[in-house]
């Protein structure tokens, strides 16, 4: 029998506010433990929640980038349980109400639909001790149970968070990335979170069933968490579809449950037993009221959203004449697509520029493993030395000569990195002439089998005549005085 995947989302990123979302407590990553709480992020009694203005707004926002329908009225719910790093012992949430849904985030043309966004506060951060792995587990030979401990840091309890669930519409774990990087993209671009997985600002949930190709039955899922990046998604994704599909081959029946991706052993393992919507007792949050969300203030909203990532691609196709895999590539990152701008302003050349950045700039930074906004060279360096070249002041070869210098010297101009190094291109034919004549002597061969029809064997030659002159010499000149020596 064939199998399809089914598989949904749910997505929380940490928006990018000063405070908490209902005190005034500093969202700031990397304080000392539990040195950014107060009673009201404790939860201690006698305490009243008061609503982050800025958290709601990006919450809207984001429902608005992702193409949903706003509520008109929302308001805000308790989810109930117990956990250690859950000092309220319940969550403010939203349940049925939530600020935005219906919406849908394209991708490769395809529509992937979103069921819900909506807006909520983090809970705590558990620090397990290297033993206790499994708190449940029994000590070890050696080992007292005093070994295993875990720390609580409460300090991310009650940062806001934003909640976006897909529909069940992905259809594989290479679908699952492509649907995670768009999402993502579209979150930095309208500035409401800095997406940094390493800090916790952006984890993923996935739920994922199979069933029979053709059935529109959604069949028993599994919800697999710990996937702290995108490649770890796609592993787990794999792995959990293939565990299913040879449960059903086998006749077994798949368990509803939480698992957890081991990225050491690459599988998932039972975590608990999957819990239902009645299992958390929602009920409405009695400390906070009901929020009007008028006309006038959604329109305003609407329109301070900023251009995001798919009508920046269009522009750049229609602007700047890409092609749909170069503005794609340059539109991954926001930093990356706001430099390339900025080189345009100093030269208008959006084919040269664009090509320079995705090739010999990208592969400087996958190599030095940084990003654009580290590499400490003003935008206007590199439309200076793209110029040159333009110009044809200096060649390909001394442009990424030029170029591996500025890396090593960023506040050194282009033109002042030529003038010290004597890169400037030859273009005095006289000079260029007795390159030519030395490199036909030294290699009669060749030019003889250019003389006998073989038109290709003149870039062996006009190689030979670029080594000469160090890279330096004209190579539209080069040619010409070749061809002009071959043929008489």
């Amino acid at each position: 029998m064939d199998f399809e995947v089914v598989i949904g989302l749910e997505v929380h990123t940490q928006l990018k506010t000063n405070t908490k979302l209902f005190c005034g407590c500093s969202t700031a990553f990397g304080a000392e433990a539990n040195s950014q709480t107060c009673p009201v992020c404790l939860g201690l009694p006698g305490v009243l929640p008061v609503m982050n203005k800025t958290a709601f707004e990006y919450a809207v926002k984001t429902a608005l980038a992702f193409n949903c329908s706003v509520a008109k009225v929302t308001k805000f719910d308790r989810k109930n349980y117990f956990y250690p790093d859950l000092p309220k012992n319940y969550q403010i949430s939203q349940y049925d109400i939530p600020i935005g849904y219906d919406g849908y985030l394209e991708i490769d043309s395809r529509k992937i639909g979103i069921k819900r966004v909506h807006l909520e506060e983090d809970a705590g951060k558990l620090i397990h001790s290297e033993s206790a792995g499994n708190c449940n587990a029994p000590a070890q030979v050696g080992q007292t149970a005093g070994d295993q401990y875990s720390l609580v840091d409460l300090n991310r309890t009650g940062v806001p968070l934003v909640e976006i669930v897909s529909k069940p519409e992905i259809k594989s774990a290479e679908e699952a990335y492509q649907y995670l990087t768009a999402l993502k993209s579209l979150l930095i671009y309208l500035g409401v979170s800095d997406c940094d997985m390493e800090k916790g600002s952006l984890r993923c949930d996935a739920n994922l069933s199979i069933r029979p190709k053709g059935s529109d039955e959604l069949n028993t899922k599994t919800e697999v968490k710990n996937l702290n990046s995108f490649k770890f998604v796609v592993k787990a994704l794999e792995y959990e579809a293939n565990r299913q599909m040879a449960l059903l081959r086998e006749g077994k029946k798949v368990a509803g449950e939480t698992r957890l991706w081991d990225d050491v052993a690459q599988e998932t393992r039972p975590m608990r037993s999957k819990e239902d919507i009645q299992d958390y007792r929602y009920f409405p949050e009695p400390d906070l009221k009901s929020y009007v969300i008028s006309e006038d203030w959604l329109s305003e909203v609407g329109a301070s959203l900023p251009e995001l990532p798919a009508q920046r691609k269009k522009r750049y196709m229609n602007q700047y004449q890409l092609s749909a895999y170069n503005a794609g590539v340059l539109l991954q990152s926001k930093d990356m697509a706001d430099y390339f701008e900025e080189c345009l302003k100093y030269f208008n050349n959006p084919k040269s520029v664009s090509n320079w950045l995705m090739s010999e700039v990208m592969r400087y930074l996958n190599e030095s493993k940084k990003e654009i906004r580290d590499i400490g060279i003003a935008p206007q360096r590199i439309a200076e030395l793209l110029k040159l070249f333009d110009e044809k002041k200096i060649t390909s070869t001394a442009t990424k000569e030029v170029w591996n210098m500025m890396i090593a010297n960023p506040d050194q101009s282009p033109i002042e990195i030529v003038q010290q190094k004597g890169l400037a291109q030859i273009n005095d034919e006289s000079v260029i002439e007795g390159f030519v004549k030395e490199v036909i002597e030294k290699n009669a061969r060749i030019a003889g089998d250019y003389k006998s029809g073989k038109k290709s064997a003149i870039e062996a030659l006009v190689g030979q005549v670029m080594k000469l002159s160090k890279g330096k010499a004209s190579p539209d000149k080069v040619r010409a005085l070749l061809q002009n020596r071959l043929n008489s």
